[in-house]
């Protein structure tokens, strides 16, 4: 069964949504902006990682605080990209994989790649915005232990 052109044009918006939503995380986590940062997730919003897993948007950005924040363990000014999203939209819900590597700047002032990884994200519609359902971010290069080694005050 194919389509009707609305269901089409419905997919193309939110992929078109998903994309910047997907550009947003990184720039409000670039700029420790926490609070539009928890906005990208829903409600029961889901983030995870080989050191935890948090749900809903208050665990979430306590995490943020307890792990990016003044006086956390890790440093993390730097810049994210993110790269190759794979985006599959099926009426108000969506997936995607997508890639991303974290430059930080290095001892002599100069950027340095510090990790990269995936991500693999669940998403829904919450009235006419799309939310981040679940976020599982791997860490490949370093493994998420190495980096945290590397990378501690």
């Amino acid at each position: 069964m194919s389509l009707s052109l609305e269901q089409r044009l419905a997919n193309v918006e939110g992929e078109l949504a998903i994309r910047r939503l997907i550009f947003d995380y990184s720039a409000f986590l670039d700029k420790a902006d926490w609070d539009s940062y928890c906005e990208l997730f829903a409600e029961d919003g889901e983030w995870e990682n080989d050191e935890g897993h948090f749900k809903g948007k208050a665990a979430i950005h306590q995490m943020l605080l307890d792990t990016v924040g003044p006086g956390s363990k890790l440093d993390l000014r730097g810049f994210h990209f993110n790269i190759n999203e794979r985006i599959q939209v099926d009426g108000d819900r969506a997936t995607a994989i997508s890639r991303y590597m974290f430059v930080m700047r290095g001892p002599d002032d100069r950027p340095r790649t510090s990790l990269a990884g995936m991500y693999h994200d669940e998403f829904k519609r919450v009235g006419d915005t799309w939310k981040i359902a679940r976020r599982l971010a791997v860490e490949i290069i370093p493994t998420h232990a190495e980096w945290v080694a590397m990378n501690a005050k």
